[in-house]
């Protein structure tokens, strides 16, 4: 029998209240899920106010390299942030013993299903058992991939508004796409088609996979590229999507309301606190209206129009 891979796991202590903003960030930086707390103890917060992040690599990524550039990742976080806080957070290295860690996470993560008017979507992972109901939507989601389960704010907060705003037969933009788990959730309540890009090939490719597992292939198209691979077309969307940082969404504004069809309509998240005067005034000089304003912890989700 081949010998089981070695998986080295890392804890990083983070003050309550910037937990899900260094999960997400980690699980950028790692590429596989964040586990925040302790499988036995949920929560695992300490008596200084202190919760605990967990995701795990193979020990042969482990690096002096790599651990340099977990520190970099979270002085940069500390700076686009305002958190002067999030600098120096200790970053614990520990070797496991002999296991599947890459699917251990299997053992917390729990099916969960949103419900908006009389839409409902049930999000599971492939081996979940939960009963169907009459007219829900089903997505499969398996959560090792790239970024995370669905659970996050900013990722709720957009499959919230889709559940509510789609009518069906939309052309879909998913900039910024990660797991494109927006881009297939729009294609599920009935977009005809879906359009994703991100830097990460990563992202990319468990994008396509998501749209697979999902049944909806043919209809979704994932890229990996930033803007600039978009620079040289005139398309419009019914629907803009762009759950990414609110500093990308400033320095892309004029892109992104180019992409916004005449009757169409925007959802743009992952803006903390202190940037959303900054990202409203970009979307305004950009020509875009902003309709609603929802917030979901420290994050704010915009939803408007063109003007």
């Amino acid at each position: 029998m081949a010998e089981a891979s070695r998986w080295t796991e890392i804890k990083i202590g983070v003050p309550m209240g910037w937990h899900e903003l260094v999960a997400d960030a980690l699980g950028q930086e790692v590429c596989t899920t964040v586990q925040m707390g302790d499988l036995q103890k949920p929560g695992d917060v300490n008596d200084t106010g202190i919760e605990y992040l967990r995701s795990y690599v193979l020990s042969e990524w482990n690096t002096p390299e790599f651990t340099q550039r977990l520190a970099k990742m979270l002085c940069d976080l500390a700076r686009s942030a305002g958190a002067p806080e999030l600098a120096n957070l200790d970053i614990e290295f520990s070797e496991l013993p002999a296991e599947d860690y890459a699917t251990s996470w299997r053992a917390s993560w729990r099916a969960f299903r949103m419900r908006r008017g009389k839409r409902s979507l049930r999000v599971e992972p492939p081996w979940a058992s939960f009963p169907d109901r009459a007219g829900e939507t089903r997505l499969i989601l398996e959560p090792g991939g790239a970024f995370g389960s669905g659970r996050h704010a900013t990722t709720r907060t957009c499959m919230a508004v889709a559940m509510e705003r789609m009518r069906g037969d939309e052309k879909v933009l998913d900039a910024g796409s990660g797991s494109g788990i927006l881009a297939v959730v729009s294609l599920l309540l009935g977009a005809k088609s879906a359009y994703g890009f991100d830097i990460d090939p990563v992202a990319t490719q468990s994008a396509r996979n998501l749209a697979s597992t999902n049944d909806i292939g043919a209809n979704a198209t994932f890229e990996t590229g930033g803007f600039e691979i978009t620079e040289d077309t005139n398309e419009t969307y019914d629907v803009v999507f762009a759950n990414i940082y609110s500093d990308v969404i400033v320095a892309n504004a004029d892109r992104l309301a180019a992409f916004v069809g005449s009757d169409g309509w925007f959802a743009f998240s992952g803006c903390p606190h202190h940037h959303v005067q900054k990202t409203r005034n970009a979307m305004m000089a950009a020509g875009l209206q902003v309709l609603e304003d929802r917030q979901r912890g420290k994050w704010h989700t915009f939803v408007g129009k063109k003007v």
